[in-house]
């Protein structure tokens, strides 16, 4: 994104006692800067979160920004309570002073001065740095939906915790509760091999079932105003079909159980939570739900039928992404890069393993996982190696307002007025890593539409893509196959509560 080359004049009414801002200089040398304060304010490690950038030319007048990303520590100096100080850190944080690097250049580290500016620096722990609403919002949405499901499954049985017919290990409500509540399930989104073209009626277990029977019909399961009940003697292709396509999106918000939540909500009030504030609300959002969904529509092309699949666990896996981009795009700036990589890895895989267990979805695992990969490159900046090379000529385009301080928007704005100002003089390297942007972004695109092209028209299978969710052993890759039980007058759902509930991690 294009830089900001901002002037200002020194305030004279600071009240900062302990080290004032420098005046502007109109003098070709650069200013003086007090390298005791700096050494303990900047750090020279530029996040790819932060999108510092580097100037084309030398620049004489300290007064610039390069407000490209929405985050900014600048009043995070705290510990977290939360925060794991064995994991991978989101920048190094080897405090050195570059006396290349302007305070103002190093986005948010140096802190304003003035009374608002000292009260704001002495916010301790979670509260520390810029608020990540996102994190908040979704965690309390998702433990309010977690909670309405406790309390509709006791209205319906009497009971909080799903023991009849068969026991929750996640410590939860009843899988067809869950269905009817939003959960992913495929007979709920589309016409369904041996629903639709069934010779006899289909039974169904119903939200409160407390035993195996199925008496309650697919639109009764599904809810939310119901789908077309399927007819004897019909085709795969009948009109209308169920089409409750929220349930790609609405399954993020819902939980199997209290188990699977709270390791999910404790991943998203620490790593999330700490990503967020480094890269931004809006970014933060996109990459969460564009993770999310996807990782759920590739669960409902290549998962079995009759999957129950919830969670926010391709969500979650999308944010692990972005630091691992994070680790790549920063690896000749970190002491211990292999370790980190090393630590980062084997989590990731760990992850993935356990996925093939019965009860993990790992369809969105992978889904998630890579669509954060895909989105990080297009909305994070370029690694910092090619940003020395191809990102050294940001052109100045937007003044800051009086006082020092960027409005919020203010390179957006600019961006606006001047569209033409952000290409010029760009170098080849940088049009090389704008090409990959769109190319990844380009082939997300392409690859969800395909997906849900195929999962609405084509219904095409992969035989082995099953072998990625699961292991062959104890036919733990045919659960989630729907199987009917005939009866004498019609077709029954064999034990919907044995499918499995996938999404639990």
């Amino acid at each position: 994104m294009a830089a900001n080359d901002y002037y200002t004049s020194f305030n004279p009414n600071s009240r900062r006692d302990d080290a004032p801002l420098p005046p502007a200089s109109t003098s070709p040398q650069r200013p003086h800067v007090d390298t005791h304060l700096v050494h303990n304010t900047i750090s020279p490690v530029t996040s790819p979160f932060s999108d510092n950038t580097y100037p084309a030319k030398p620049q004489n007048d300290f007064h610039t920004d390069s407000s490209y990303h929405g985050a900014s520590s600048q009043y995070s100096s705290a510990p977290d309570p939360f925060a794991d100080h064995n994991a991978i850190p989101m920048q190094h944080q080897n405090m050195k002073y570059d006396p290349n690097t302007s305070p103002i250049e190093a986005e948010g580290q140096y802190q304003r001065g003035g009374r608002h500016g000292r009260r704001r620096s002495r916010k301790k722990g979670w509260f520390a740095g810029r608020v990540p609403w996102m994190v908040y919002i979704l965690t309390a949405a998702q433990i309010a939906v977690f909670i309405g499901s406790i309390i509709k499954y006791a209205v319906l049985t009497g009971r909080p915790i799903a023991t009849t017919p068969q026991f929750n290990p996640m410590i939860g409500p009843s899988t067809p509760l869950l269905i009817n509540m939003g959960a992913l399930y495929q007979p709920c989104m589309r016409n369904t091999e041996g629903v639709q073209n069934s010779s006899i009626p289909v039974g169904w277990p119903c939200p409160g079932a407390k035993t195996n029977a199925t008496e309650c019909t697919l639109s009764e399961l599904c809810g939310f105003g119901g789908v077309p009940n399927p007819h004897p003697n019909g085709s795969i292709d009948d009109k209308p079909s169920p089409n409750q396509w929220w349930r790609f999106i609405v399954p993020i918000f819902l939980h199997s159980g209290l188990i699977h939540i709270t390791f999910n909500m404790l991943v998203q009030v620490t790593l999330a939570r700490e990503i967020e504030q480094s890269i931004g609300s809006l970014r933060f959002a996109l990459v969460y739900f564009a993770s999310g969904i996807f990782g759920f529509v590739l669960g409902g092309n290549y998962a079995g039928t009759g999957v129950a699949s919830m969670g926010a666990s391709g969500a979650l896996f999308g944010i692990i992404a972005l630091l691992l981009l994070e680790l790549l795009y920063s690896w000749r700036d970190r002491p211990k890069p292999l370790r980190d990589l090393a630590m980062l890895v084997l989590t990731i895989v760990i992850a993935f393993v356990l996925g093939l267990l019965p009860g993990l979805d790992n369809f969105s695992h992978i889904g998630g996982f890579l669509m954060g990969l895909v989105i990080g490159i297009c909305i994070l900046h370029s690694p910092n190696a090619l940003r020395e090379r191809a990102g050294m000529d940001e052109p100045p385009y937007n003044p800051v307002t009086p006082g020092g301080r960027v409005p919020q928007f203010a390179s957006v704005k600019a961006f606006a007025r001047q569209p033409v100002g952000f290409f010029i003089g760009r170098k080849p390297w940088w049009w090389a890593w704008w090409l990959v942007r769109v190319g990844a972004l380009v082939g997300a695109l392409v690859g969800f539409i395909a997906l849900l092209q195929n999962f609405y028209v084509h219904r095409s299978d992969c035989d082995w893509c099953k072998y990625l969710s699961c292991i062959p052993v104890n036919d733990w890759c045919e659960q989630g196959v729907l199987r009917f039980q005939e009866t004498p007058s019609k077709r029954d759902l064999f034990a919907v509560d044995r499918a499995r509930m996938l999404g639990m991690y």
